[in-house]
């Protein structure tokens, strides 16, 4: 293209403005930015406004290098460029393109014209290229239905493209899109890369014995409930936990758009994680704000990363009481809301909890080498509150192996074979009431969760034996109602709660 020189960039005869448009990031929404860049007289300055943080400020100098680098002029004016409106917070290099572009729509070297067509994020670099931003599948999530095409870095473009139906418009550099914008070289629109096949999880035949845990992972998987495994060191319950997703069912395509636009927030998201249910597992010195979200521009938690998935908590005990307390009511809502001083943003948070711990400090009780007082074990498991362990639907022990299912082979279901019934009960539970069984509210637990004369004798039996909380008593039913329905049964009988209750102190909490 027709590179414009010096010349062509003096201080212009009247005061000149170029708006575009662009996006912000706000928890999940993606609101509309206009980007006004306004040049004027006076001595020369580059002055950013509207509630831009330290990374937008910093703007500056990335577009201006650029745009000397693609060989245009930086003009000599006094430049204002304002992100409206002004009280919605802007941050992230995603507005370093549209500043530039409208620096020299204004200047006079692009057709301003067009700009009208499009939208604009983009991050540059000081040789002009185009690099990949945060939040690319959002913002085309927000901008779906507006006839204006996107322009990304080409680099994002493949994530942007999961949305369908917006117009995406790759570019690699600064010169590109300047070339597309004067009519010289248009940028193609982008279909979409292939999509990768059904996800590779780990398999379930290769834990070796641990009936009683597959079995209870089952029962998580089919009706969405929470689980504590309780047990000593290498019994195998980290591979247990690594090997739940597997057993879900494969993520519908609203879940997993979801789950994708939240890895997209956080900057992980890759294309071969598409329809893959997420895993985290974060180490037990995590914070508050890094497992359910926070920061002075709010991002998301563990917790919402690991949404339509799996949270898994290793040494449960051993995180602070506080950050584990921070869990209790996104386990009961399904999303979480982080307030700050500037601003207020909700994230999603359906997530299944999977956690483990030992059953004393040093991880041996009852053995001859265990040391532990009856004080030190009291105090570890104090740790974990009662409202905390409430909320955890199944509770079980992890035993250690014989020494006859250690030396042998790994010969238990695969993953597949039990994930086939887990599909079959949360479709039954979907057709029944529209959502899995640990989503049941109270008035629903009464009315789809009662059981039948000989589970109601054995269920009044358990209330007064083993103390339930009425969130433990609706619990056990909830429980019961999966047992049931991995059974293909439609009442619950005194089978069905026996099983639920045995889950909930099996573990000896």
């Amino acid at each position: 293209m027709k590179r414009n020189r010096r010349a062509s960039v003096t201080l212009p005869a009247i005061m000149s403005l170029a708006v575009l448009k662009s996006r912000a990031l706000a928890g999940m929404e993606a609101p509309e930015v206009t980007v006004e860049t306004h040049l004027g007289r006076g001595l020369p300055s580059f002055t950013i406004v509207g509630l831009a943080d330290t990374e937008v400020k910093e703007a500056r100098e990335r577009v201006r290098a650029a745009i000397q680098n693609a060989r245009f002029e930086f003009p000599a004016s006094r430049i204002t460029v304002n992100l409206a409106p002004a009280d919605l917070p802007k941050e992230s290099g995603r507005f370093d393109l549209p500043i530039a572009l409208g620096i020299l729509a204004a200047s006079g070297q692009i057709d301003s014209k067009r700009l009208t067509e499009h939208e604009f994020a983009g991050e540059l670099s000081l040789t002009g290229e185009l690099r990949p931003i945060r939040g690319a599948l959002a913002m085309c999530l927000a901008a779906r239905g507006q006839a204006r095409g996107f322009v990304l870095p080409a680099q994002s473009a493949a994530e942007a493209a999961l949305c369908a139906g917006a117009a995406i418009l790759p570019a690699r550099s600064l010169l590109e899109v300047c070339a597309h914008l004067n009519g010289q070289a248009a940028l193609p629109s982008y279909t979409g890369a292939p999509l990768p096949m059904a996800p590779d999880y780990p398999d379930l035949a290769d834990v070796k014995g641990q009936t009683q845990a597959k079995r209870a992972l089952e029962v998580a998987a089919a009706g969405g409930h929470s689980l504590l495994m309780a047990g000593p060191p290498g019994t195998g319950k980290s591979m247990l936990a690594a090997r739940f997703p597997g057993l879900l069912p494969p993520m519908e395509e609203a879940e997993a758009l979801e789950a994708a636009a939240i890895q997209s927030l956080h900057g992980g998201f890759r294309l071969e994680h598409w329809r893959r249910r997420p895993y985290q597992a974060p180490h037990h010195t995590a914070s508050a704000a890094a497992l359910v979200g926070g920061g002075a521009n709010p991002r998301p938690g563990e917790i919402s990363l690991a949404h339509h998935g799996v949270l898994f908590l290793d040494e449960l005990p051993e995180f602070e009481r506080r950050v584990l307390e921070a869990l209790r009511e996104p386990l009961e809502s399904g999303h979480i809301r982080v307030a700050r001083a500037a601003q207020r943003v909700d994230y999603p948070a359906r997530f299944q909890l999977i956690a483990a711990m030992n059953p004393c400090p040093c991880g041996y009780l009852g053995e001859a080498r265990c040391r532990c007082t009856p004080d030190q074990v009291a105090r570890y498991r104090a740790k974990l509150s009662g409202p905390l362990l409430d909320r955890i639907d199944l509770h079980i022990e992890v035993p250690a192996l014989a020494e006859e299912e250690l030396q042998g082979r790994a010969n238990g279901e695969p993953s597949a074979a039990v994930r086939a019934r887990v599909t079959a009960a949360r479709a039954a539970q979907q057709a029944r009431q529209g959502k899995p069984n640990s989503h049941l509210a109270t008035e629903e637990i009464d009315r789809l969760c009662a059981p039948d004369a000989g589970g109601a004798q054995l269920l009044k039996q358990a209330i007064a034996r083993l103390n339930l909380s009425a969130r433990a008593y609706h619990r056990v039913l909830k429980v019961a109602r999966t047992v049931a329905d991995l059974d293909n049964a439609e009442s619950i009988s005194a089978a069905h709660i026996a099983e639920a209750i045995h889950y909930r102190r099996s573990a000896g909490l």
